[in-house]
């Protein structure tokens, strides 16, 4: 029975966090076309004023405003600088590189988080799934190839981006006891908000046209979808378990890229990308694989069931 309970758990979060990955793709998507007409702190305002607002419409669902009220202020503090950090890394570099690029570098947040979950929440990561880790890892240098060209500011920023989202997947699992996911996905989106409205200025907001004020609703409605599935993911299960699911998010980026953008990912990104992929199903494998292998097992007769009862 714990085998069966572990097993639909591990199923429920990757469910979620496969609905996640989705809305964050979608939200990517808006970002990439509006970031070309509007501001970075336009995009970041409207897209979590309109997203806030969502949250606010649907609270009830949640638990209402009841389920914000914490003692644990300084987390979600915490989580909220994260936050901010994450978006405005991300969506800037977002802004002056491909997608599928942008994507890329933000794949070494997953990595970041199995090697996080270790000293910060004790996960225990075995040898094989280190090396699975250590593939993937092979798999993003393969798509950047190192020293092929300088490294760039927004780059960095992409970079810095992921580190701050691997801080929020642990502190997710860490509150996941004791905090709402309403509550960790509302605080998270209020702190951007301020922040980008503090930085607007007259060079930096134009009145969107019809276009514009979709693809800022689209924007917003992904990231209540994104907020809800990954955290809904993480609570469930280890972060070391559910990283490899986001690589997900990299095949649906490249397709898109191409549609829309003309990008074309050349044959190293390719490779990459299968090695990336390959890595996380055999983390997959490990984890769940390995419950359904001993279950199956387990409901075989032992030999001494077998043998005839002597009378």
């Amino acid at each position: 029975m714990t085998h069966e309970i572990r097993q639909n758990a591990t199923g429920s979060a990757v469910g979620y966090l496969l609905i996640g990955v989705l809305g964050g793709l979608g939200l990517d998507l808006c970002a990439k076309g509006l970031l070309s007409s509007y501001s970075l702190e336009q995009f970041v305002f409207l897209r979590s004023l309109i997203g806030l607002s969502i949250f606010i419409l649907i609270g009830r669902q949640f638990g209402g405003i009841r389920s914000l009220v914490t003692a644990k202020w300084r987390w979600h503090l915490l989580r909220t600088l994260l936050a901010t950090g994450a978006m405005f890394g991300f969506f800037y570099g977002l802004s002056r590189m491909p997608l599928v690029d942008a994507l890329t570098l933000g794949f070494t947040a997953p990595l970041m988080v199995t090697a996080l979950s270790v000293p910060l929440l004790g996960e225990h990561v075995g040898w094989r799934r280190w090396i699975a880790v250590t593939v993937g890892f092979i798999g993003v240098l393969i798509i950047l190839r190192p020293g092929g060209g300088d490294v760039s500011f927004a780059s960095i920023a992409v970079l810095f981006a992921a580190f701050c989202y691997a801080c929020m997947a642990i502190t997710a699992r860490k509150l996941s006891t004791t905090e709402s996911s309403y509550a960790l996905s509302v605080y998270v989106i209020a702190g951007p908000m301020i922040v980008s409205l503090s930085l607007l200025g007259e060079g930096s907001w134009q009145v969107p046209d019809l276009d514009g004020w979709l693809l800022f609703l689209g924007a917003g409605a992904c990231s209540v979808i994104a907020w809800i599935g990954i955290i809904g993911g993480y609570r469930r299960a280890s972060p070391a378990m559910l990283a490899p699911f986001e690589y997900t998010a990299l095949i649906g980026g490249a397709i898109a890229g191409y549609l829309i953008w003309d990008e074309i990912p050349d044959r190293w990104v390719v490779f990459g990308a299968t090695v990336i992929i390959a890595s996380g199903l055999f983390v997959v494998y490990r984890e769940i694989g390995g419950v359904i292998s001993r279950k199956w097992f387990s409901s075989l007769p032992r030999q001494q069931d077998r043998q005839p009862r002597q009378e």
